[in-house]
């Protein structure tokens, strides 16, 4: 990072503690429902082994959080930072309640649409990152990858035990 002050330090600490705190969140409605009720649906032969969700997502929501560091250190006295963050503040929400639907509601349609309102959010603030900070945009990346995939997984599993 280009010009790094140790005062900044408290901020980044902050960025990454409210993604990974939201996800914690996810993570709490979703455990008990992984050996249960997703162990039981039907899935596609490619579905992604369950341990591998864990680590995929804490990587996932540091990046996010690192993403957040570089435009908010642009300071939030200017317009285009703060509508920034707001982005990434909703599609935050979106994802954690994605979990809320899918694993607490057992909704796998209306986990579909929310997960797609998802994708449209991660583009819109990969878009918004990149206006001013192109790693930013950069860090957020892997993350609509996986919500890429992800999508299709719940698609899938949706039309699997239909």
């Amino acid at each position: 990072m280009e010009n790094y002050n140790f005062k900044e330090i408290p901020r980044l600490i902050v960025s990454i503690l409210i993604t990974l705190v939201i996800g914690s969140l996810g993570s709490f409605v979703t455990i008990s429902q992984i050996p249960t009720w997703y162990s039981a649906l039907s899935k596609p032969s490619w579905s992604p082994p369950n341990w591998l969700f864990g680590p995929v997502w804490t990587i996932l929501y540091i990046l996010m959080g690192l993403a957040l560091f570089l435009v908010w250190r642009e300071g939030l006295d200017r317009r285009d930072v703060r509508f920034s963050i707001l982005i990434f503040a909703v599609q935050l929400m979106l994802n954690l309640l994605w979990s809320i639907v899918f694993f607490s509601y057992h909704a796998l349609f209306g986990s579909f649409i929310v997960i797609m309102l998802l994708w449209l959010a991660i583009l819109a603030n990969i878009i918004a990152f990149s206006i001013i900070s192109r790693t930013a945009g950069l860090l957020l990346v892997p993350y609509i990858v996986w919500v890429s995939i992800a999508s299709y997984l719940n698609y899938s599993v949706y039309i699997l035990n239909h």
